[in-house]
């Protein structure tokens, strides 16, 4: 999975010695109010989605197919995926994909550097999964017959630490492609920054002023309109859907909904309930729109969905899988998670 090439069309204390069996509170009630539940043809929907996902992770635990396939990025949105469904993560029916798939992203991490992949978009959406599963999987059942490299926690630790010190090499208080990169973009910078705020909502110490500099970042990008630029005048204000669904979705996630920014975002967002953002990356839009409205209104989501779960019906394949721009298995993972804020088991996806 080459997020470097691929997405930049769319101008996304140490605690080494917890045990994943520490107990982080799930969503009890799927719905957005108490005695709702999650409709069958969605339940079916992603039920297969599931099953074909599981069908297509390799014993190590990762998606091969070339291209946007491979790497720790796409590992961590199908670990996602798997979360976000409710199953028990260690005794569920997928739960021994779990375990592969967090002891791929474990044994993919640099032990020196922190970095997970070659791509601060890999190192984005993996430290996302690890925050997810952290606390929710237990470490006794982690890695089969022998001690494995770093816990849940440790990996997690080391990822965050990875993520501020590149960003402390950024003169616009960002995220690039490489770790060393002194320049910055909205869409890398997101999946950096949304991994921080999940590490941030798991128990991991976040400095303050990493969050403070990420958001000055965004509030620079976003225009009074609501439109969100690319970077450094690259791309512009333009209509991405997906670049303001992220922008919206790290003020809403970092606390920062008073900002008049985020207010601008979330309008232009309920005003454009059916467009879409853009085909040519039409999955990795979905699933930042689907959270962003999510925090924004609960109304204009519910309006939303219900549009997402017809075009969805209509889009699954027989295997359960969807395509698109980043192959079967990448598409299918952006999909269901766009869909999995009808259940609402990821802590992420808390209001």
């Amino acid at each position: 999975m080459d997020f470097t090439r691929g997405i930049i069309a769319i101008a996304l204390p140490l605690l080494a010695g917890l045990s994943g069996t520490a107990c982080r509170a799930q969503s009890p009630v799927p719905g957005a109010k108490f005695g709702e539940v999650v409709p069958r043809d969605v339940r079916e929907m992603y039920d297969r989605g599931l099953q074909f996902l599981a069908s297509k992770q390799t014993d190590k635990g990762e998606w091969t197919g070339g291209g946007y396939e491979d790497g720790p990025g796409s590992v961590g949105l199908g670990l996602l995926a798997f979360l976000a469904s409710g199953e028990d993560p260690n005794f569920g029916q997928y739960s021994n994909h779990v375990r592969r798939s967090l002891r791929s992203l474990i044994t993919s991490q640099d032990a020196t550097t922190g970095i997970i992949g070659q791509s601060m978009y890999h190192h984005g959406f993996a430290m996302l999964a690890l925050a997810e599963a952290y606390g929710a999987v237990d470490e006794r059942t982690l890695w089969p017959y022998k001690k494995g490299p770093r816990s849940i926690g440790q990996a997690l630790e080391l990822a965050v630490r990875a993520a501020v010190t590149a960003q402390k090499k950024n003169s616009l208080g960002g995220w690039r492609y490489s770790p060393d990169a002194s320049d910055a973009d909205t869409s890398v910078s997101g999946a950096v920054l949304v991994g921080l705020l999940a590490a941030r909502n798991a128990g991991i110490e976040i400095p303050d002023q990493s969050i403070d500099k990420a958001i000055a970042f965004y509030k620079q990008m976003t225009a009074p309109s609501g439109q969100v630029a690319y970077t450094g005048g690259l791309g512009g204000f333009d209509e991405s859907i997906a670049r303001i669904s992220i922008a919206s979705l790290v003020y809403a996630v970092a606390r920062r909904k008073d900002l008049p920014e985020y207010k601008a975002t979330v309008n232009y967002l309920k005003q454009r309930l059916e467009q879409q953002s853009g085909q040519q990356w039409l999955e990795y839009g979905r699933y930042y729109q689907a959270q962003a409205l999510f925090q924004g209104d609960i109304d204009a989501w519910d309006q939303w969905n219900k549009l997402l779960v017809r075009q969805l019906k209509a889009a699954q394949k027989p295997d359960g899988s969807f395509q698109g721009q980043f192959g079967p298995t990448l598409s299918t993972s952006f999909s269901l998670l766009a869909l999995a804020l009808n259940y609402r088991f990821l802590p992420i996806y808390e209001r």
